[in-house]
């Protein structure tokens, strides 16, 4: 049966088969070997689940299921195209992208980050965007140093 006969449950189901591109991020799409990895890995997820979802018989079902993977696939197909590989630092002078740095808070708080692109930033599991506002104030900056990060100012304890 053409597509063109077949109708929409209704407005909601619509919704859900119509979903907009998720966000693609202005700055440079800057990635270590690691998040190149993830990218192609979620990249193939996102291509199973959509081909899976292509085996349902139910179009309007098809559709609901096919949503989030055909944008997942528009998605990380995209920051695969434009995902530039930046080597590992090759000095632990200053700080770079690729680097782990830790610092001191002014309450204390000793804190350890890896510098990293935006799609494998995850602060929670210790790594950071580089284009994040600490990032950018560590980059080039040597241990010992203090910058401004917000309305705070961090000292570089060591970088790996």
């Amino acid at each position: 049966m053409s597509v063109a006969f077949t109708k929409e449950e209704s407005a909601e189901t619509a919704a859900e088969t119509l979903l907009p591109d998720r966000p693609v991020s202005p700055h440079p799409n800057l990635v270590t070997d690691a998040g190149l990895q993830a990218l192609q890995s979620q990249f193939a997820e996102a291509r199973e689940a959509y081909e899976a979802a292509q085996a349902i018989e139910d179009v309007n079902e098809k559709r609901r299921q096919s949503a989030v993977p055909l944008r997942d696939v528009r998605y990380f197909g995209e920051r695969l195209r434009t995902a530039q590989i930046v080597p590992a630092p090759a000095s632990t002078d200053i700080v770079a992208f690729g680097s782990t740095v830790t610092f001191s808070r002014p309450d204390g708080r000793v804190q350890t980050y890896r510098i990293v692109g935006e799609d494998e930033a995850d602060p929670k599991a210790g790594s950071i965007s580089y284009v994040s506002p600490v990032a950018r104030s560590l980059m080039g900056k040597a241990v010992g140093d203090v910058v401004g990060a917000g309305s705070q100012e961090i000292e570089i304890l060591s970088i790996a």
